[in-house]
């Protein structure tokens, strides 16, 4: 813990440091995908300022500002980590990077993989030149995760991977994977299946991209056929990967969670005022749609709070291992809730499909895209169960 001092020496710094170096194009909200920095080999910026606020936070370490140095990260302690959070959303600061590989696979690898690994992968992944996805969910494997039947066969050095993985987000765009395979078809449900990473350029993936109704999706079908998978890339023991995939599933649903707060950091009631306009006192000028936002912004200050109680809880080893779920369950809620406020707030304009003037129908395909918060990371459904089970300890049927 720090002094007051200490970190209010911290926080003067980092005001002035993002006030001279975050590019004023980067303290806009976000309006489109495309003013999302993914990274990657093939990385696509939007603009040169959106490289540039890349670069600059990259070298400072704060695109991941808690791992350690050694790591690519900043080496912040967690008191500094909050600070820098909260200064970068004072000046309106955009996230420089979004990372399958931050928010799941980094967490993982830091906790299971090997020195060697994490030289390996964690500092590509922080200063965003190697984008990931994740190889999870099967056609006959969703929630019932374990039910997974893509398998590994081994050849000495290395495995053979066949198989498919499902909605797996941005496949056909992801340089490398992260993937739960079946090395013990013998062993029991859960302790047959292992952990690897393997390149998606290698010989044998292939992915198909799925449309939903919003007309776009980020979601792929994702094939192997033969691939080989070098064995220094299995993390944590073969045969023990359940145990690395329930880990990272909590920082997937703590991701989701938090998905409404990283995408829309303009308050809502700001958006909706310059959608609906004022009354002659300067409120919203829809009384019920304010009323309606005003509770709204309580309860999504409310659940910041949660989500920075949990940080706190988590870090000092106390947290419940299930109350990822219920920040996931809520966190979904509360996006959805967002974008039907937004939609609301749009009125009939918020219905348009193709314009120019909406964005290509931006509004209504994110408000679209909410959907799918309540079902990826685990339905809503299997977290209200295992709220019941675990934490609430309710007698099962």
């Amino acid at each position: 813990m720090q002094d007051d001092d200490t970190l209010a020496g911290f926080r003067a710094e980092t005001r002035a440091w993002l006030e001279a170096n975050c590019p004023p194009e980067m303290r806009q909200p976000v309006a489109t995908e495309d003013d999302i920095c993914w990274g990657g080999r093939n990385a696509q910026f939007s603009s040169d300022a959106q490289r540039l606020w890349l670069q600059r936070m990259a070298a400072r370490g704060w695109t991941v500002p808690a791992w350690p140095r050694d790591y690519g990260g900043g080496g912040l302690s967690p008191e500094q980590a909050k600070v820098l959070a909260q200064e970068m959303r004072a000046l309106g600061c955009r996230p420089p990077l979004s990372s399958f590989g931050i928010w799941m696979l980094g967490p993982a690898l830091l906790k299971f993989g090997t020195e060697a690994q994490k030289l390996e992968h964690l500092p590509p992944i922080a200063r965003g030149e190697i984008r990931w996805c994740q190889g999870y969910s099967e056609p006959g494997a969703g929630s019932d995760l374990a039910a997974l039947q893509t398998r590994a066969e081994d050849h000495g050095d290395h495995f053979i991977v066949s198989g498919q993985k499902i909605w797996t987000s941005y496949a056909d765009k992801a340089d490398w994977i992260f993937c739960l395979v079946r090395t013990d078809p013998r062993a029991s449900k859960h302790t047959g299946i292992s952990f690897v990473l393997f390149d998606m350029a290698s010989a044998g993936v292939s992915t198909r991209p799925i449309l939903l109704i919003s007309g776009k999706s980020p979601f792929c079908e994702t094939f192997f056929d033969q691939v080989r998978v070098d064995k220094r890339n299995l993390v944590g023991q073969a045969g023990a990967g359940w145990t690395v995939a329930k880990y990272l599933l909590t920082h997937e649903r703590e991701m989701i969670s938090a998905i409404g707060d990283r995408a829309a950091p303009t308050p809502l009631g700001r958006t909706a005022l310059a959608l609906v306009g004022a009354d002659a006192q300067g409120r919203l000028a829809d009384p019920l749609l304010r009323a309606q936002i005003a509770e709204f912004e309580i309860d999504e200050a409310a659940f910041r709070a949660l989500l920075a109680r949990f940080g706190e809880v988590a870090r000092a080893g106390q947290a419940h291992p299930a109350f990822s779920s219920v920040l996931k369950y809520y966190g979904a809620e509360l996006n959805k809730r967002r974008h039907e406020l937004l939609m609301a707030a749009g009125g009939s304009d918020a219905l348009e499909w193709e314009s120019a003037r909406s964005q290509q129908g931006h509004a209504a395909r994110a408000w679209l895209r909410t959907k799918g918060n309540s079902i990826e990371g685990g339905t809503s459904e299997v977290q209200l169960n295992v709220v019941a089970k675990r934490i609430l300890e309710l007698p099962g049927a």
